[in-house]
């Protein structure tokens, strides 16, 4: 790839991985970031073992429409051949962001969605557009009501499932609408990362018994990874392989209606 390749939450575990992974192989990253030390510090390290690493910084705050579309007005030249959604949170309670979204569906699915519609123009025509998922979209349903939960609907890993599946059925809607673009999925599995930090009693306990049989950040990445080098598209990434979209997501009809309802909302 010569254009740009965007990865939101770049700092974290997987995007910290995917980031250092694609400057080492000669490609031009935009780390999107909040945390603008926390990523001169990722980038130091990276020049430090590779000297000619072209990594450009710009800050994102995905909990901040105003934020996304600064962000994509000051991206700066050349194309875009590659958007990486990454950044995800699994918020401990009811917030709403200053923009009246929940604070999880905000940072897991509305912003990526208006930063996609964003680049679009800017996109190469047949750009990588890579959506990270979650093996905790299978348990839960989506619909139109459910992008703007009120206090009463949330639960931690409920609403942040929500938030995700939202975000695959955009993915497969993008991949209808713009056929050129290679749109794929990948799902990490449970990886040793702060995002499953939950804010809770047990997570010391959780720490001991669970986090050592989890996945670390690196076999995290390898489904990002595939995807993002793919030649093909509308992809499940799981593991070192990939396979058709699952068919209990295949749902035009909803996947339509997400859409325009997301549209009128932002």
């Amino acid at each position: 790839m010569t254009g740009k390749i965007i990865v939101t939450g770049a700092t974290g575990g997987i995007g910290a991985v995917v980031t250092r992974t694609l400057a080492a192989q000669g490609q031009s990253v935009v780390m999107a970031c909040r945390n603008v030390a926390k990523a001169e510090a990722l980038r130091t390290e990276i020049l430090a073992a590779t000297p000619d690493a072209r990594i450009d910084i710009r800050v994102l705050d995905l909990t901040s429409l105003a934020s996304v579309r600064a962000f994509s007005q000051e991206l700066g030249d050349g194309p875009v051949e590659a958007l990486f959604h990454n950044a995800g949170v699994i918020s401990r309670g009811y917030s709403l962001t200053g923009d009246g979204l929940e604070n999880t569906f905000s940072v897991n699915y509305f912003a990526p969605f208006l930063l996609t519609q964003l680049l679009l123009p800017r996109m190469t025509p047949d750009a990588r557009v890579v959506s990270m998922v979650s093996l905790t979209c299978r348990f839960v349903q989506v619909d139109e009501a459910a992008l703007r939960p009120e206090a009463k609907d949330f639960s931690q890993l409920g609403t942040y499932a929500r938030s995700k599946l939202a975000l695959l059925h955009f993915s497969l809607e993008l991949a209808r609408r713009y056929p050129g673009l290679r749109v794929n999925l990948a799902d990490p599995g449970i990886v040793n990362s702060g995002i499953i930090t939950m804010g809770r009693w047990f997570d010391p306990l959780a720490d001991v018994l669970f986090r050592p049989f989890i996945k670390s950040p690196e076999k995290g990445a390898v489904p990002p990874l595939g995807a993002l080098s793919a030649d093909g598209r509308l992809r499940y990434f799981v593991g070192r392989g990939s396979r058709e979209i699952p068919a209990r997501y295949l749902d035009p009809d909803l996947q339509r209606r997400l859409w325009e309802e997301t549209g009128r909302i932002l």
